[in-house]
């Protein structure tokens, strides 16, 4: 027998992930956001230029599409999509699009090479919305706020908290990591040989070590938000001013950073409290101003977007399901005809059930009526429709309750007024 391919999932009831998805997307339209696709396979050079060589997604975790030729040029070469903002601003760029701001959303597969656990897959799924060509701190409170919103009122979560971090334009970066590499240096002989290695190659994402003795650490180390540029500072004390007039409750961690070389100004993420183990991470984005000319335009578009990891946010859900509302199968009806002389007219019963909107089905290789009332109990039925002899010749049906057990006769043409 055949298994899965490590680090994937079979979804058998996708139920509370319809569910989630029909949610999000009336929430995302209701702000003006407009639902696109793009490829899930795209050139690799598109990930290299954006995310940066330095970044453990380009570096360890893209599957290349193989098939390239020897002959083909770097930007002809493949790669399943680890992520979908840089996708994303590629559409935008490749459409030409003139009008912004540029308020998108796409749902769909994403893929990285990690080692699988709780909440971590090589092939997940993604609700990546994005805000392209706006530069005002404002739009960036009014994002963190729906997207808390979202979390708190449309799926009514509990035990979620947001962290923040304000990482500045590129001239405060490029200060601040002098600043950062003295410190590290004086540290160096503690360090493990993996922040030493990003120490000299991509210093900021020494932060994202998961060594509990890296962690202390960089929790004595100086930070970005202290070393900020006048300018920065006004908008990062503009941003948290407004998240409070805003109610949306938030907590400072200076080591976030996000992983990603595109992102600059705010980070964030939504992690769980309870209920998803090390991953609890649901969902995470930022401000990326530059993305656009490290994709090769001639200006760039400031912009800002967030992923929401589908799998991790299922998994939270159902940690609270006795707190909250979720995925609910719709009201079943399923036909019985008694014997092969009924089944035709159960089957345009079921076409009548259909044609009217209604969730049915039909038992039709099941010999004994016990054996048609069991498996229309193992599809969790809501009601029974019996045709026999009599009902057919009478222009009659029997229709149980599955959850009662109450049973009547009625009139075919009288069904659909009794199960609405």
């Amino acid at each position: 027998m055949i298994s899965r391919i490590k680090g994937t999932l079979d979804l058998l009831d996708r139920g509370l992930y319809n569910w989630i998805e029909k949610k999000i997307k009336k929430h995302l339209t209701d702000y003006h956001f407009k639902e696109i696709a793009t490829p899930i396979i795209e050139p690799i050079e598109l990930f290299k230029r954006s995310l940066g060589l330095e970044t453990d997604v380009v570096s360890k975790e893209m599957y290349y599409v193989s098939g390239s030729t020897s002959s083909d040029t770097e930007s002809e070469k493949i790669c399943l999509r680890p992520e979908m903002t840089a996708s994303i601003m590629r559409a935008f760029l490749n459409a030409g699009i003139q009008e912004t701001p540029w308020k998108v959303f796409s749902i769909g597969p994403a893929f990285r090479h990690e080692r699988p656990q709780k909440g971590r897959y090589r092939q997940f799924n993604q609700i990546s919305m994005e805000i392209i060509g706006s530069e005002s701190i404002m739009q960036d409170a009014l994002f963190l706020a729906m997207l808390d919103h979202f979390f708190s009122h449309v799926l009514k979560l509990q035990g979620y908290g947001l962290l923040i971090n304000y990482l500045g334009t590129r001239q405060d970066r490029a200060a601040y990591q002098k600043i950062l590499h003295r410190f590290l240096v004086q540290e160096s002989a503690r360090l493990c040989n993996l922040c030493k290695h990003r120490m000299n190659t991509n210093i900021m994402r020494v932060f994202d070590c998961k060594e509990h003795q890296c962690q202390e650490i960089y929790s004595q180390a100086p930070t970005l938000i202290d070393a900020l540029a006048q300018e920065s500072v006004h908008e990062w004390k503009l941003l948290k001013h407004t998240l409070e007039e805003l109610s949306v409750s938030y907590s400072i961690k200076p080591t976030l950073v996000r992983g990603l070389d595109y992102y600059n100004k705010t980070v964030f993420e939504f992690v769980a409290t309870d209920g998803l183990g090390a991953q609890n991470t649901f969902c995470g984005g930022g401000r990326y101003d530059t993305l656009a000319c490290a994709l090769g335009a001639k200006d760039d578009y400031p912009s800002l977007g967030a992923a929401i990891g589908l799998e991790r946010l299922a998994l939270f859900i159902e940690a609270q399901r006795p707190l909250t509302d979720h995925a609910q199968e719709p009201i079943l009806s399923v036909v019985i005809p008694l014997t092969a002389e009924q089944q035709p007219l159960g089957l345009q019963i079921v076409q009548l059930l259909h044609a009217q909107g209604k969730c049915a089905d039909i038992v039709l290789d099941k010999a004994s009526i016990k054996g048609m009332f069991k498996a229309a109990n193992k599809m969790h039925a809501q009601w029974a429709i019996l045709i026999g002899p009599d009902e057919q010749r009478d222009g009659m049906i029997t229709l149980k309750n599955m959850t009662t057990g109450h049973e009547e006769k009625i009139r075919q043409g009288d069904l659909l007024e009794h199960i609405k």
